[in-house]
């Protein structure tokens, strides 16, 4: 496995992974790997596909904005976008990685191919620079989940599985049957063995830093979302439900015995209420399912009083990082690819197994969970009303959560054999997102996001 923990889990911004994250890394790396950048006269980029469809509602072009702005996802100070790309749109001058300013015309010079899709992934960009005496660089890039972003060359190194470890990982995998077996020869859980892994990129104590710093960021935007009340940005009037509901939640006048899920679901409607106003959020594995490990990671934490939280949650997330990574190299983790079955579908799943690790289920007993996980959203779609992440992703988040703690409940109290495998789950998962038509996946032209708009439009 050529992936790491903190490939799986990335300090962003929303509302989108793979339409804002990605794109403001595509736009940077461009620019860095561009040889002439001194003599640049001028730069246009050309978004295809979903990222076209769904770019405005994703706030893709401002995320490449700031990308050829030199801005990186997990530095970017969120309260200073509006005065940057305010400054652009009143002087049509932009500096590339802040230091060569060039003029750029929003209009002209960012384009939007909806029709048309490249051939490597639906989320394709183009960028080209042209220097002063004519002579030009371009670049296709694909955004593929995630914050993973490849050049044409790297995506079909990708898909041929030639691309090889800097390191010689002392327990390599790229199925689950092959962790398990790893599992039965040594004696060890998922957790020790990933983390043996890990230590051989970096030192113990780097990687428990690494691993707290994503839980607080979590954490952080559990503790905001549940704070701000107001409608989310982006015309749909959408009013932000989580804090409000939080209040009544702990109102115990009228408990009821399923509170304790609902306050579940609101942990991860407050992340991702968060991710849909352009906040900052953990990619887990996407922007669109951010929500979800967060919020069963909490309630490990709270409702479950662990013994030693602190190794726990950094055993959930090494566990749920194992299984982001099988989903996303035998399938897909991309809402425009496979649909949202690879974005909450794996989400759920990873939660899954992570919370059956951390309260202590054998090998076995995770990988039932997360097969479970992953079997109960074979078939869901991406079809994001008005190319928002807000309808239905915010409330699919906490369904998504319930539904991870289901299937960890239901594999603690199993003997860990089961029907059908997490590996042949993952292998359904890619076919059924490939069988899906495209409409379905993350472009605004099917499911509720072409029949709620037409509603309104008749009421109107």
């Amino acid at each position: 496995m050529d992936m790491r923990v903190f490939d799986l889990f990335k300090i962003g911004v929303g509302p989108s992974s793979s339409h804002t994250v990605g794109p403001m890394l595509a736009a940077r790396r461009f620019l860095l790997e561009c040889p002439e950048l001194a003599q640049a006269a001028k730069v246009q980029v050309f978004l295809y596909g979903s990222l076209a469809l769904t770019g405005v509602g994703h706030a893709t072009d401002k995320a490449v904005l700031l990308g050829l702005m030199g801005e990186t996802p997990s530095e970017l100070d969120i309260d200073s976008i509006d005065e940057k790309l305010g400054k652009l749109d009143s002087t049509g001058q932009l500096a590339l990685l802040a230091q060569h300013t060039i003029n750029f015309d929003v209009l002209d010079d960012l384009r939007w191919h909806k029709k048309e899709v490249l051939p490597g992934h639906p989320n394709g960009l183009r960028f080209e620079l042209t220097c002063h005496d004519g002579s030009q660089f371009q670049q296709v890039y694909y955004s593929t989940g995630g914050g993973f972003i490849y050049t044409e060359a790297e995506l079909n190194r990708h898909a041929n599985l030639v691309a090889i470890p800097d390191v010689t990982l002392p327990y390599p995998f790229a199925t689950m049957a092959e962790l398990l077996a790893h599992g039965k020869r040594t004696g060890l859980s998922l957790a020790q063995m990933l983390r043996a892994n890990e230590l051989c990129h970096c030192l113990p104590e780097e990687l428990d830093l690494g691993l707290d710093g994503i839980w607080q960021v979590m954490s952080q935007c559990i503790a905001r979302g549940l704070k701000i009340t107001g409608e989310l940005p982006g015309g749909l009037h959408v009013q932000r439900r989580a804090a409000k509901l939080w209040l009544s939640a702990n109102d115990t006048t009228n408990s009821l015995p399923h509170d304790g899920m609902h306050k579940v679901s609101l942990y991860a409607m407050a992340v991702n209420e968060e991710n849909a106003a352009g906040g900052r959020v953990v990619t887990a594995p996407t922007n669109g399912a951010a929500g979800i490990i967060p919020a069963i990671i909490q309630y490990y934490s709270i409702d479950c009083k662990p013994s030693e939280p602190i190794q726990g949650i950094r055993d959930f997330l090494l566990v749920a990082a194992a299984i982001g990574m099988l989903c996303k190299k035998n399938a897909s983790i991309s809402g425009a690819e496979i649909g949202c079955q690879g974005e909450v579908g794996v989400a759920c799943a990873m939660a899954a197994a992570g919370l059956t690790a951390a309260l202590g289920g054998s090998n076995e007993q995770v990988e039932t969970a997360a097969e479970i996980g992953i079997e109960h959203h074979l078939g869901m779609t991406c079809d994001p009303i008005g190319g928002l992440v807000q309808i239905p992703c915010i409330e699919r988040n906490g369904m998504g959560a319930v539904k991870a703690i289901t299937a960890a409940s239901l594999a603690l109290k199993s003997d860990g054999k089961h029907h059908v495998s997490l590996d042949q789950a993952i292998e359904t998962m890619r076919v059924t997102g490939f069988d899906m038509q495209a409409k379905y996946k993350e472009t605004s032209l099917g499911g509720l996001a072409i029949h709620v708009v037409t509603v309104n439009h008749a009421a109107c």
